[in-house]
């Protein structure tokens, strides 16, 4: 009986290293992955930054006469500037309001002024409401003591939101750093990125390639840009009008505006401080503004995230939520990008099923 070279000695070898071969190659993949790890996040931003500063950078690439390094330096070094001016701005401002509130309290100078009885009025609000405040402003110790390990708690969760704004901060210049970067070499960039493209989606890579970009775009001028917008007009009314803790008012718009949470939510207390303290006229025109800057959304959302957009804006807005829900502030951009292309593959797929029908039946 002769041995079938199907199971021959030789064949059995061959296997055997093509399986060791595939587990080497997966090794070298899996520790390869391991060791970018870290860097992920940084050279995602870096890319979405990269992408969104690029119109910038063709401009200052014509101004500079086609000085590469020059253009992606002045863009680079303007970004760092943008970043770590304000944000410095904002951490000695809530630094200081911090001081003044535990000096403030602990000197027993704090004052609060009683609340209109008509606030126990409000639906159902109005009672709670009415009863703390008027806790604070008769007897602001008791009332802090009674309260204490709500405001443990809080304080906690304030200091935990600093230290992943410092973390974010400084993730932030190295992605900066990395935009610059892909900028200089945007040439070899774009064609790894439809080389890759293209071999995953054929004709189309390019189709795909273009919507990617043009949908971290509009994320980051109708999300970002707009929490940006919202987070200066605030800010800016509060300093001018020499509010107490501006500085913590503005974070806290810039952060809802962010999570795609009313900024109204914020203009409620502030109302209510400027009818408390202000004359009428000030109170009003301050109240004005800021619900006019915290409402600016409305229209200024819509208008920059469907402007050029390959797919309706509702589904690039259910894409960063979604994906910020899921994945955190990089889901804005990485749930929006894949809900996209999800949504182009559905329309093409449905396309193509319907020319196929009236192929077959004739037109309709």
């Amino acid at each position: 009986m002769k041995t079938s070279p199907e199971n021959g000695p030789d064949t059995d070898k061959e296997r055997i290293d093509l399986v060791i071969k595939l587990a080497l190659i997966a090794l070298l993949v899996a520790w390869c992955a391991m060791i970018i790890l870290p860097f992920v996040i940084p050279v995602l931003w870096g890319v979405i930054l990269a992408i969104t500063l690029f119109p910038l950078y063709s401009r200052l690439l014509k101004l500079f006469r086609g000085k590469k390094g020059l253009s992606s330096t002045v863009i680079t070094l303007v970004m760092l500037a943008l970043i770590i001016v304000p944000s410095a701005w904002l951490i000695s401002s809530v630094v200081e309001n911090g001081k003044d509130l535990v000096n403030s309290i602990r000197d027993q100078t704090l004052t609060i002024p009683p609340p209109d009885p008509k606030v126990a009025d409000w639906p159902l609000i109005g009672k709670p409401i009415h009863a703390l405040w008027l806790s604070l402003s008769t007897n602001l110790e008791a009332a802090l003591l009674s309260y204490h390990e709500q405001i443990m708690k809080a304080g906690e969760k304030f200091l935990g939101i600093i230290k992943s704004v410092g973390s974010g901060l400084l993730m932030m210049i190295l992605a900066v750093i990395i935009s610059g970067v892909f900028m200089v070499k945007s040439e070899k960039s774009e064609e790894s990125a439809l080389s890759f493209a293209s071999r995953i989606s054929g004709s189309r890579g390019s189709e795909f390639v273009s919507m990617i970009i043009i949908t971290i775009r509009n994320v980051a001028k109708g999300i970002l840009g707009v929490a940006v917008i919202q987070f200066i007009l605030i800010g800016g009314t509060l300093i001018l009008a020499k509010i107490p803790f501006a500085g913590l008012w503005a974070l806290a718009a810039l952060f809802l505006a962010i999570l795609q949470l009313p900024v109204g939510i914020i203009a409620i207390p502030l109302v209510i401080y400027f009818y408390s303290l202000m004359n009428p006229l000030p109170a009003t025109l301050l109240s004005v503004l800021i619900l006019a800057f915290s409402l600016s959304d409305n229209f200024l959302k819509p208008w920059l995230m469907g402007k050029g957009a390959p797919v309706p804006m509702l589904v690039i807005f259910l894409g960063a939520i979604g994906g910020m829900m899921m994945s955190g502030f990089i889901g804005l951009f990485t749930g929006a990008i894949v809900l996209s292309i999800g949504y182009k593959l559905a329309a093409i797929w449905l396309g193509e099923r319907n020319s196929d029908h009236r192929d077959v039946n004739g037109p309709v």
